[in-house]
């Protein structure tokens, strides 16, 4: 069975630019989207900040109203069937806001259980039930103004799991935890699609993807790249090797000499806390280290490494790609 499913999703923003002469200017959020996601699968949104997985979030989740185009959840239209779609799904952003701070877990997610029209009796034993699930128990009747980023972002998940939904959206439901919260989340998200939830996560973090999904769509300024399983993406990179040189102070010309190489496929630059890292996508085995060293002489370099290519690899070749074929 189909739970979501779009064809040519659009969606418009009209904005101003300007100090004196202010012009008009249209920003596509949304570039005809097209997706079916099955039921019991954990589907994935991979971008970088910008490339529309809020924005599709939000029109799935009948927060937003698409410009064009048609989507339906169930087989509901999301404009026309609002009434009857939002009893059935959950949603969860990434951050603090949402609940009450100055009332206890428990109290939280009677308040919600209340608005969904939970009736009491269930309510009475679902919301220990969430609580157990994820890991709240022994702070249920404490404020949560005292608890942690990461506890807040587990009782959101709880929150949004109060009124048993059918359909859970996750829009970047790890950002700012710290590493040992983060993975304790992704635990409880993996625990419930086990369960059977159909969930639609969406995420800039490669491994979070690659640990989780099912399937995966690459999105980019409002357009689906690609949709495959992980390790089917992988495979784009498969016959690659990827030479990381963490150095101070690269001039613009030598990065470019380096993307200019007729062997190199991809280049990312990663802005270090004090450094760079250049990542490069180089055939493997071609034993290209000296080469690249040399076009960085008298860069100052403090390590080099050549490693097996991830999903998050994948990602930079296939955006990469694509934004060559735009500049034509």
């Amino acid at each position: 069975m189909t739970i979501i499913t779009t064809q040519n999703l659009r969606r418009t923003y009209e904005t101003t630019t300007g100090l004196i002469r202010r012009k008009k200017k249209e920003i596509t959020a949304l570039d005809g989207v097209d997706l079916s996601i099955p039921s019991g699968e954990m589907f994935g949104l991979l971008g970088q900040n910008g490339a529309g997985k809020t924005t599709i979030t939000r029109i799935l989740s009948t927060v937003l109203l698409p410009t064009s185009g048609s989507a339906q959840i169930f087989g509901l239209d999301v404009v026309k069937s609002v009434r009857d779609i939002r009893p059935r799904i959950g949603l969860v952003f990434g951050g603090e806001r949402g609940l009450y701070w100055r009332l206890s877990g428990y109290d939280n997610l009677q308040y919600f259980a209340d608005l969904y029209r939970v009736p009491p009796h269930v309510a009475k034993r679902r919301i220990p039930e969430l609580l157990e699930l994820v890991g709240l128990t022994d702070r249920a009747n404490e404020r949560i103004e005292g608890y942690s980023r990461g506890m807040k972002q587990r009782l959101h998940i709880a929150r949004g799991l109060i009124h048993d939904p059918e359909l859970l959206f996750l829009d970047e439901p790890t950002i700012g935890l710290d590493p040992l919260a983060a993975r304790g989340l992704r635990e409880v998200i993996r625990n419930l699609n086990q369960q059977g939830k159909t969930i639609f996560l969406t995420s800039h973090y490669m491994f979070e993807i690659d640990a989780l999904c099912d399937r995966v769509a690459i999105m980019n300024k409002g357009k689906i790249l690609i949709t495959d399983t992980p390790s089917a993406l992988k495979k784009v990179v498969a016959n690659l090797e990827v030479v990381e040189i963490e150095c101070f102070g690269a001039p613009e010309d030598a990065i470019q000499n380096i993307q200019a190489h007729p062997a190199v496929q991809a280049v990312n630059i990663e802005r270090l806390e004090q450094s760079q890292l250049i990542q490069i996508q180089a055939p493997a085995g071609a034993e290209l280290v000296k080469e690249f060293l040399g076009i960085l002489e008298g860069v100052q370099v403090r390590k080099v490494v050549t490693r097996q290519p991830t999903l998050e690899d994948a990602y930079v070749k296939l955006v990469g790609d694509e934004e060559k074929r735009n500049r034509g």
